[in-house]
């Protein structure tokens, strides 16, 4: 790929970006050495892998490479039998730890049935805990050893504490008794590794013992006394043992790593690799950008792109085609209208998208492989090779002109500009149409008109403008294909204040053919904003059809609703009203009997009894009536085991268990209730009858599950719910996730003041359904979440 290329399309800002999503040195390093590829294979490889670590980091957050340090040096002296120092070893614990973290993040996916790319490099991590735990057991910090290292060095350092322990017991007899008034300070102080009492210079004959130094004005010396100088001679020779011993646990660490090198060296370049991808999703996730798709015919289809380098929030998107109806395209348009940054956008998305990144453009955009991206953009005027802005430019463009083919991107910037406007439009049509001649995609940006006339005049040469409000004098940065932009430079003069005179006078400067291109353009830009403006007409009608639309079938379920909610009240009602009648009719027949009255024989007490019993029987029927109706009679034999209906009184869905008795009733199973109804309460609904769902399961060995476990989540989360709430959405949720044939559910409740857990828990024991229930174990989310497991 062309380098200087790179740098005018600002790729390496791009890379800069990506550097910053990187934790590690491997990593960044990888970032830096990143390079557009040219083999489709690679590039959709490195596609997908940036959005398998995208689909991961929105699900799962960042994995942390923090503290990944480079180890090849150790690794080599280990491959050597070198020992490692304590640092060097803390290091590749350091490393191993990472890797047991990253490794567990790419488990719990795995354990999510996510399966992609990145599993391939997750799967090669060996956290080797062992080592890695033995490391941290031994080794405290770069500078500190743990006593319990080993055996030798507890008891070494044991003996030196003793020892410490009774020096300290010796001198401070000696600095509070008989020494005191011979020293400066009554204080015990190290003098290299002895113990020394600071001593006044006239009193030194006064304190036996060895001198090893002298206060700077001389007034005070430092002297161990005899007394502990066998004491400080066998205490420096335990800081002698401890050393070795020190020596023998790092190369017994030393050794235990070098049996693990291959490996070691593998966790920390995939590590490297996943640091890498992991930043191309972060930048993806951060631009909001998306997977382009790659073609190899030369199309580029950029759906509403914003440059990366731009305030996304106020850049606007701009869609631009090439490659497929023409392959060539001329934008034209005033100064600071946008046509640089449509020229950028496109060089650097094909840079991008070959090198594994996301481009933020909407979903499906399309990009073509190029082998080499050439641009001529901006100002290379250089004072010190003599090259004016035209030579410049001819320099650059001749540098690639015989190299471009059908295999490349070509893109100027303002061709033909720094010399006479005639002859810089002739040599700008003469340089495209050997390109277009080449079937050379190529994108270029210009104020000449005439190269307007010549893609209007070439077929496979399209035009394109970037929109210009001349009311306001402000570009709107927006991309038009097909149509060729004007300069308006009469116009924005008139806005500045220029006289009307001058303007006049400059039109007719102009011939008439100029004159009438420019009122054509003018004519064309009307129709066109015209056209925009029934087209967003006609969108916000279809939207305000689509709401109203919306609106009544919301308004018809809401009347719905509140027809059945009536019909129950009534229903519900009339019972209670039956009940009581029936009741107290009960209670007047048991009195009467009883008083034994002589007007009331038990011949008039069944008579009204039997009246009331017809009348609450007639209340019965009007009340069925009122209930909904199947939408067809169905027959007894339609009504076959597993089949799916609905219940009508209690509007509820369940299936056939067994099939009509001698009575006519159904046996139905609504979710773990089963009960009898009348063929007229019951109307058979269109779904798949339960045992052909179960015949499915069968033939297919039992790897398909069934249609509603594709819709029920294996997981509930109650999280800021009551106790009430939770049961209720619980009840329905196991329902359904039984009937799904699920074998277990993850019922998250979090920990809290764990009322809500002990509400769960207390609901599971009393249905009959659930074989077992647990608290996860770690990495379940620990006593947060039940584990449901049905019989």
């Amino acid at each position: 790929m062309n380098e200087k290329t790179l740098i005018k399309l600002e790729y390496p800002k791009i890379i800069e970006q990506l550097k910053n999503h990187a934790s590690s040195v491997g990593g960044k390093r990888l970032c830096e050495n990143l390079k557009p590829m040219t083999s489709l294979e690679q590039i959709n490889r490195a596609q997908e892998e940036t959005s398998c670590a995208f689909t991961r980091l929105v699900k799962k957050g960042n994995p942390s490479f923090y503290g990944l340090i480079p180890v090849d040096g150790s690794l080599k002296r280990l491959e050597i039998g070198g020992t490692l120092g304590s640092g060097e070893l803390l290091n590749i614990q350091k490393l191993l730890r990472i890797t047991g973290q990253v490794k567990s993040y790419g488990r719990q996916e795995q354990n999510d049935d996510t399966q992609d790319l990145l599993n391939e490099l997750f799967d090669q991590l060996m956290p080797l805990t062992p080592l890695s735990t033995e490391i941290a057991r031994c080794i405290l910090s770069e500078d500190e050893i743990s006593d319990e290292a080993s055996p030798t060095l507890k008891h070494i350092r044991i003996a030196m504490q003793r020892l410490n322990d009774k020096i300290h017991s010796t001198l401070t007899q000696l600095v509070n008794g008989r020494y005191r008034t011979y020293l400066q300070d009554p204080i015990i102080t190290m003098r290299g590794d002895r113990y020394c009492i600071p001593v006044k210079a006239e009193y030194k004959n006064q304190v036996p013992g060895m001198v090893h130094d002298q206060s700077s004005t001389g007034s005070t010396l430092f002297i161990e006394p005899m007394t502990i100088v066998n004491l400080n001679n066998e205490l420096k020779e335990l800081y002698a043992k401890e050393n070795d011993e020190i020596q023998v646990i790092l190369a017994t660490l030393s050794a235990s790593t070098g049996e693990y090198v291959p490996e070691i060296r593998r966790n920390y370049h995939v590590l490297c690799e996943l640091d890498f991808i992991f930043a191309k999703g972060s930048l993806s996730l951060e631009e909001n950008a998306s997977k382009p798709l790659f073609n190899t015919q030369g199309i580029i289809h950029i759906r509403s792109g914003r440059h990366p380098l731009l305030d996304q929030k106020t850049v606007v998107p701009i869609t631009v085609t090439l490659g497929e109806d023409f392959n060539l395209l001329i934008i034209t348009g005033p100064n600071t209208g946008g046509k640089t940054v449509s020229l950028k956008t496109i060089g650097l998305f094909t840079l991008m998208g070959q090198s594994g990144l996301h481009i933020p453009a909407l979903d499906r955009s399309k990009l073509c492989i190029f082998k080499n991206v050439f641009a001529d953009i901006g100002d290379e005027q250089s004072i010190e090779q003599s090259l004016s802005t035209f030579s410049s430019h001819m320099t650059n463009i001749v540098s690639f002109l015989d190299e471009a083919n059908r295999d490349s991107l070509v893109l100027f910037d303002e061709l033909g500009a720094g010399t006479d406007p005639t002859e810089g439009a002739a040599l700008a049509i003469s340089i495209l149409d050997h390109l277009f001649q080449k079937q050379v995609r190529c994108v270029a940006t210009t104020h000449y008109s005439e190269l307007k006339v010549y893609a209007m005049s070439t077929p496979g040469i399209e035009n394109a403008s970037c929109e210009f409000d001349v009311e306001t004098l402000r570009p709107t940065y927006r991309l038009l294909i097909g149509i060729p932009g004007k300069s308006n430079a009469f116009a924005i003069a008139s806005k500045l204040g220029l006289s009307d005179n001058i303007i006049e006078k400059a039109r007719e400067q102009l011939s008439s053919q100029d004159e009438s291109f420019e009122d054509l353009l003018t004519d064309l830009d009307a129709s066109r904003k015209e056209l925009e403006q029934d087209r967003e007409e006609i969108k916000r009608y279809k939207n305000e059809i689509s709401s109203l639309k919306n609106s009544v079938e919301k308004e018809k379920e809401k009347l719905r609703q509140e027809k059945e909610r009536k019909i129950r009240e009534a229903t519900e009602e009339a019972r209670e009203i039956l009940s009581s009648a029936k009741a107290e009719a009960d209670e007047i027949v048991k009195t009467l009997r009883k008083m034994g009255s002589a007007p009331v024989t038990m011949a008039d007490v069944e008579r009204e009894r039997e009246r009331l019993r017809k009348k609450m029987s007639g209340l019965q029927d009007k009340n069925a009536s009122l209930q909904s109706k199947p939408a067809k009679a169905h027959k007894p034999e339609e009504f076959k085991l597993g089949e799916s209906v609905k219940v009508l009184s209690l509007n509820v869905k369940g299936h056939v268990i067994a099939p009509p008795d001698r009575k006519g009733l159904v046996q139905v199973q609504m979710g773990i209730i089963k009960s009898k109804f009348p063929i007229g309460d019951l109307e058979i609904i269109d779904e798949e009858p339960l045992y052909l769902k179960k015949s499915r399961e069968q033939k297919g060995n039992q790897k398909m599950k069934m249609g509603k476990s594709f819709q029920i989540r294996p997981e509930i989360n109650l999280l800021g719910k009551t106790v009430d709430e939770a049961i209720s959405s619980l009840d329905k949720y196991l329902d359904d996730a039984y009937l799904a044939h699920l074998p277990s559910v993850r019922v998250v409740h979090g920990k809290g003041t764990g009322a809500l857990r002990k509400g769960v828990h207390e609901y599971l024991k009393r249905q009959n359904y659930i074989k077992s229930f647990r608290l996860g174990e770690f990495g379940e989310g620990d006593s947060g979440v039940t584990i449901v497991e049905f019989k």
